[in-house]
């Protein structure tokens, strides 16, 4: 029995529930009426429920399509304006003791390097990330007790915030491992990281459990459960994501917003972010294997779907993505994006060679951060760096009231545009600084407020002299 409030993984992800949704999205796709009274009511920012948002994905009208897209871009534009955050994962060790067909971390592939980064090695690569300009990380490990413990992931996240190289610093660690108790999540609290992220993989439990054959990842209920204990251990902000290639798309996508649904049913607060993944080469993995591949149209479309369906949550696309795609999904929905990624163990230093890649997968995207930045500008996007809310405790309940009202613009364009000044005159190139000053003084006329507008023209004359880390 489908139950949002219920803590049972089984009943706020119900399986009857989906396929009675999907039934009910093939039979309206061609309603315009529904349709149309689905988007007036998309319109309203307020979002939709797992079976609109599933006629509105399964819609096969054209023109109801193009309004989709429309109002997904529209809505972007509401919450997020035309900034985009910056991020880099950073991937601490690959030894893993899962069997995860899907991933070349699973135990059984001999071929990958293992790897693991000392602490020593943990500062080289973030003062090389911070030397790219990143600000923000996405901590990666894989699943092992002796290998990868909690105490190993909390020192790591200990050194990362205490390194201080010339201008860099990262000023929040995100954290995507595997799922833990609710006394572990509450370390990782206390060790001060910004959003805990998990990927379900699948919302299907039976293709899951084929999926996941050994290791303590195969418990589909403990793993499914996972984001509710991080709340109760403390992290106000969780991050869902499904691998989309993996089972029927339409089924993920259903699934996704009923996890999203249930947070905000239990805790009041929905997903902080969502990501979109998708299969892709990896080591001894071949997406060929997998029958659910999805084409850009598609991935395009479930991307604004979710926008207008979730429309206060953050969206995140990686370098799995080429260029071409990322640009398009851009429009559509994303607001956070990787730059200069190495999927590798110890990547940022020193490249791997081909043949002896520990990289979880293929990244498309090989341009450099500060090529991405540029990219970015040119389309009139901000590439933004910044981390105020979490540091001023604009996390969890008090983020997303501010973020549903509109009231969160009148922070993230002052702080966008600073921590962009801080990026242009640290690291850009010349060309780079110079697309960027001419688009903060576009957007300075953006900031509402003038006294807000006075004072971040002052901070920008003090970022230029070497004064850093200004926020709202």
């Amino acid at each position: 029995m489908y139950d949002p409030k219920s803590m049972k993984a089984d009943e706020f992800i119900d399986h009857g529930e989906i396929m009675e949704t999907l039934a009910y999205a093939d039979q309206h796709k061609k309603d315009a009426a529904l349709i149309d009274s689905i988007l007036e009511k998309a319109k309203l920012r307020k979002g939709l429920t797992h079976r609109e948002a599933s006629v509105l994905l399964a819609c096969e009208l054209e023109d109801k399509n193009q309004e989709i897209f429309k109002l997904a871009e529209q809505i972007k534009k509401d919450f997020y304006g035309n900034r985009i955050v910056m991020f880099a994962p950073l991937y601490l060790s690959n030894y893993c003791v899962n069997g995860c067909t899907y991933c070349p971390y699973h135990a059984k592939n001999k071929h990958i390097p293992r790897k693991k980064l000392t602490q020593d090695e943990i500062r080289a690569e973030v003062i090389a990330l911070q030397d790219m300009g990143h600000k923000r990380l996405a901590l990666e490990a894989g699943e092992h007790p002796t290998m990868n413990p909690i105490e190993y992931i909390l020192e790591s996240i200990e050194t990362i915030y205490s390194i201080k190289h010339k201008n860099g610093a990262i000023r929040r660690v995100n954290v995507n491992i595997a799922a833990t108790t609710v006394e572990n999540y509450r370390k990782l609290k206390e060790a001060g990281i910004g959003t805990y992220i998990l990927f379900q993989e699948t919302y299907h439990r039976a293709t899951y459990e084929q999926l996941h054959p050994t290791g303590p990842k195969s418990d589909y209920a403990y793993h499914t459960e996972a984001h509710d204990r991080a709340m109760q251990g403390g992290i106000d902000d969780v991050g869902l994501g499904v691998l989309f290639g993996l089972e029927l798309y339409r089924y993920e996508f259903a699934g996704l917003l009923m996890h999203a649904e249930h947070l905000e049913a239990v805790f009041g607060v929905g997903p902080h972010t969502i990501s979109v993944p998708r299969l892709c080469p990896a080591d001894d993995i071949d997406p060929g294997e997998f029958d659910n591949g999805i084409s850009d149209d598609i991935f395009a479309k479930i991307v604004a779907c979710i926008r207008v369906s979730v429309p206060y949550t953050g969206m995140i696309i990686s370098t799995r993505e080429s260029p071409k795609v990322r640009e398009r999904v851009l429009h559509l929905g994303v607001s956070q994006i990787s730059g200069g990624s190495r999927t590798s163990v110890g990547g940022y230093v020193e490249p791997e060679k081909e043949e002896e890649s520990s990289a979880q997968f293929d990244v498309s995207d090989r341009r450099t951060l500060d090529e991405v930045v540029r990219w970015l500008m040119e389309m009139d996007y901000i590439p933004s760096f910044c981390t105020a809310c979490y540091r001023e405790g604009r996390t969890g309940d008090r983020f997303m009231s501010l973020c549903k009202s509109g009231q969160i613009s009148n922070c993230c364009l002052p702080n966008a545009l600073m921590t962009l000044k801080e990026y242009l005159m640290d690291y850009a190139a010349p060309e780079t600084r110079r697309i960027g000053e001419e688009l903060i003084a576009k957007n300075m006329n953006d900031i509402p407020k003038e006294k807000v507008r006075k004072i971040v023209e002052e901070r920008l004359d003090k970022i230029a002299y070497g004064e850093r880390d200004f926020r709202f």
